[in-house]
Order: structure tokens, then C-alpha cells, then sequence
């Protein structure tokens, strides 16, 4: 369906290289029966969304230690502060052409699942179908009294008029139903990245650092259940050499290039 261009030397600034990477992804993903992509905060980043760790990301802007579940419960009001500021902003933003193409991917058939460390549900809003979020979803939340859920429209109404969302019905703390650290990853949602990277033929890392386990793992389960796997990620990983394809570039060119491959844009 799609023909290879003439191979060139790598340039990340030369736009007919992006093609080349892409025409070798629709190959690899045609020839695959089971594709899964991992994908972390790079992905969200062309939507607005910073990520953690680099110079302009978020911990430039508020501490790590707010995302730790002791700081919560012991200073509740001070993570609620910090998160009407630099969290809840991200649900306002829309998904990028990374999000639109493994959504097009998910349709077309290509795509068996999204595995995402993400919180921001983009995936989702961009029309994925099977996610798996291994550190929840900032849209929702949950008392931690009695376990009831909320929407996040709920919290960000209490927050309105009061420093802390409590619980309609016991009056709880409610707490975004996302990973904290010292928190342990969902069962359910653990189990199931485990089995799609346990089965996957072809295994993709998109945007993200593989430094954060257990995500970081899961290339590994992949490959040593003999996937190919692929790093598409702007900056190098520690996996880098384990990987079968390795391409440093852009996300949002390397998207564009496969979409209109796929002519899903003009």
C-alpha cells in the first residue's frame, strides 16, 4: 500500500526523512498482528501540556513533592492551590496529531491498544478506544473515606468556594484519581498493560523517557517475548540500544507524515 522512498542519511530538519520513517512504520504496523505503543508525557506536549522534567516543565513550576501521597493528605489545601493552577488547566486542552494518529491507527485496525503514563485523557478525547492508564485520569476522582467518585466538574465547583472537595456523602477528603508517589499503580490497569506487552508482536515507545517504572518495563516484557521494538522519542532512552528501530525526531512532523501517508489530513 505504501511504497518506500529511496533511503537517505538521517536529518531530523530534512521533511522527506520523516516520510521515510513513517512509510517504514505503516510497513512495520501492516506486517504486525499485534501492536501495542506505550506513550508518555512527550505525547502531550505539542497540546499545551508540559512535561515533568525538562527545563521548561512542571516541576520547574511547582515541586515534585506535591504528587507525593504524604504531602497530600498532610497538606491537602496546599496541593489543591497548586493544582487549580498547574494541573486541572490540562483538561482544557485538545488532542495533537499524535493523539489523532494512534487513534487512526486504533481504526484502521493497525493498533491493538494505547498504554499511557499520561493523566490528561487525550487519548480518549481524540478517539482511542482501548487505553490503559496506568496512573488514572485527572478527570476523575475519589473520596478517600468511603470511596465514592466524582467528575472532575464536581471538584473544580468545590473549589470554587472552598479549599478542599469533600464528599457528598460522608464528608471524606476527595482525592484526584491519579498516582501519587508512594501510591501503587491500579491492579486492573497494571495487569492489562502486562498482558497487551506480553502478546505484542510489535512494541512502540512514544514520547516518553522510560525511566519511570513499571512502565519502563514493559518494552522490556515485549521484547523478551520476542516484539520488535520501536523508540520514536525526541531525546535518547536507556533503551536505546536494546530497541530495533531508534528515531529521534519530532513527534508532531513524525505524525504528520503518517497521517497523510494514511491520507487521514491533506
Amino acid at each position: 500500500m505504501w511504497e518506500r522512498s529511496p533511503s537517505q542519511p538521517f536529518d531530523s530538519e530534512n521533511p522527506i526523512d520523516f516520510e521515510n520513517e513513517a512509510r517504514e512504520f505503516l510497513e512495520l504496523l501492516q506486517t504486525s498482528r499485534e501492536a501495542v505503543v506505550l506513550t508518555g508525557a512527550g505525547v502531550s506536549t505539542d497540546s499545551g501540556i508540559p512535561d515533568f522534567r525538562s527545563p521548561d516543565g512542571l516541576y520547574s513550576k511547582v515541586p515534585s513533592y506535591i504528587f507525593d501521597l504524604d504531602f497530600f493528605f498532610n497538606s491537602p489545601e496546599e496541593f489543591y492551590r497548586l493544582a487549580k493552577n498547574h494541573l486541572y488547566p490540562m483538561l482544557n486542552a485538545q488532542p495533537n496529531l499524535t493523539h489523532i494518529m494512534l487513534a487512526k491507527l486504533e481504526e484502521y485496525g493497525l493498533l491493538k491498544a494505547v498504554i499511557t503514563q499520561n493523566i490528561d485523557g487525550l487519548h480518549q478525547k481524540a478517539g482511542s478506544e482501548t487505553v490503559v492508564e496506568l496512573h488514572g485520569n485527572l478527570s476523575n476522582a475519589v473520596c478517600t473515606e468511603c470511596g465514592a467518585r466524582y467528575d472532575v466538574s464536581y471538584v473544580l465547583k468545590r473549589l470554587q468556594n472552598s479549599p478542599l472537595p469533600l464528599c457528598m456523602e460522608c464528608g471524606g477528603l476527595i482525592k484526584p484519581d491519579i498516582v501519587f508517589f508512594n501510591e501503587t499503580l491500579p491492579e486492573e490497569a497494571l495487569d492489562k498493560a502486562m498482558e497487551f506487552a506480553e502478546k505484542a508482536d510489535l512494541f512502540i515507545a512514544m514520547g516518553t523517557s522510560l525511566v519511570v517504572y513499571p512502565a519502563a518495563s514493559f518494552p522490556l516484557t515485549a521484547k523478551s517475548s520476542g516484539a520488535l521494538l520501536i523508540i520514536v522519542n525526541r531525546d535518547s532512552t536507556p533503551y536505546d540500544e536494546l530497541a530495533d528501530r531508534v528515531w529521534k525526531m519530532e513527534l508532531l512532523k513524525f505524525s504528520r507524515s503518517v497521517l497523510k501517508l494514511m491520507k487521514a489530513v491533506t
